[in-house]
């Protein structure tokens, strides 16, 4: 097949166009209408094969992740997900691949009800692009850069299962069950953004961001955007039961605090908002655990029952 062939064939969903969408996939530009009152968010993600993935994993994997990881990024700022181009580059034509890789692809778009409306295809090494779009009223657009000293710092959610996963994968880690193994490479292969927990932190979090890079290197991004500091409490992160069973410690620590992956929301409230915020988070299925708090002293820093734990990475860098 060639690329248009390819595109016709494994990209195009083949779905009734949202009221949004004046025309999608067909011609050279799709046509978009935001709804009055909303402002548009966009975020773009690259994920390569053997960087952001294991090359050889599922392509209904791939497919799944590629999208979520953008879905992500509109979840820290507060929108809601309506559509995403995607450009998908291929070493070759493989059928097989593509036609797992199309049906991933349905289903995450299906599940969060949002459109493709175009993108690319070519051959390469294999990657893919995404560029996902959402709306947000105005004035409850969440940012990195109005945190402040005093506030505490929450997650939605358990932090290293995706790099404990990703090890699992790799063959560094094999001193687990089984059915620990399975729950851990679950979520290191199909994360699930938290597009409604985003949502519920209108007009509460102070500010938020997604937990891609590991929690220390986003959670920093946060402290630097604000200008104010940052004091965690390693025995408030989460860890799902599967992680806990990890007996190695200062792996579980390192994948918990920069391993990455998780794609769990990482924000500020302030004090007296905080139950409120654990209500209206409940109403979505998701958790709101207070892990630390917002300092005016410079820098990150953690404490072990008191005593400070040694950071020599906070997470993943391309160029580090």
């Amino acid at each position: 097949m060639d690329e248009f062939e390819i595109i016709n064939e494994f990209l195009t969903l083949n779905v009734k166009n949202r009221k949004d969408v004046i025309q999608g996939i067909g011609d050279d530009c799709a046509l978009l209408k935001v709804p009055r009152g909303q402002r548009l968010a966009v975020s773009m993600d690259t994920l390569i094969g053997d960087v952001h993935f294991v090359a050889d994993s599922n392509p209904e994997d791939i497919a799944h992740k590629a999208v979520a990881v953008n879905l992500s990024d509109l979840a820290a700022a507060g929108a809601e997900p309506s559509w995403v181009t995607l450009s998908l580059t291929l070493p070759e034509f493989d059928q097989q691949w593509l036609t797992a890789f199309h049906r991933g692809l349905k289903k995450i778009v299906d599940y969060f009800g949002v459109q493709i409306i175009g993108g690319d295809t070519c051959k390469g090494p294999l990657s893919i692009t995404v560029q996902a779009h959402g709306f947000v009223p105005q004035q409850v657009f969440i940012k990195r850069n109005t945190a402040k000293a005093g506030e505490l710092i929450c997650v939605t959610g358990n932090l290293g299962d995706a790099a404990l996963g990703l090890a699992i994968a790799k063959g560094e880690l094999t001193d687990v069950d089984e059915d620990s193994k399975e729950k851990l490479l679950k979520q290191y292969q199909r994360p699930y953004p938290r597009v409604g927990a985003g949502i519920a932190l209108r007009g509460r979090a102070t500010a938020a961001i997604d937990i891609s890079d590991g929690l220390l290197a986003d959670v920093r991004h946060i402290s630097q955007a604000s200008g104010v500091g940052v004091l965690l409490r390693w025995e408030r992160i989460p860890l799902s039961e599967a992680a806990k069973k990890v007996a190695d410690k200062p792996l579980l620590m390192k994948s918990a605090l920069s391993g990455g992956d998780d794609y769990e929301l990482c924000f500020t409230v302030k004090e007296d908002e905080f139950e409120a915020t654990q209500q209206a988070l409940e109403t979505v299925g998701s958790t709101c655990i207070a892990i630390g708090r917002m300092t005016g002293k410079p820098g990150v820093r953690v404490l072990d029952h008191d005593e400070n734990v040694a950071i020599d990475t906070f997470g993943y860098q391309h160029f580090g």
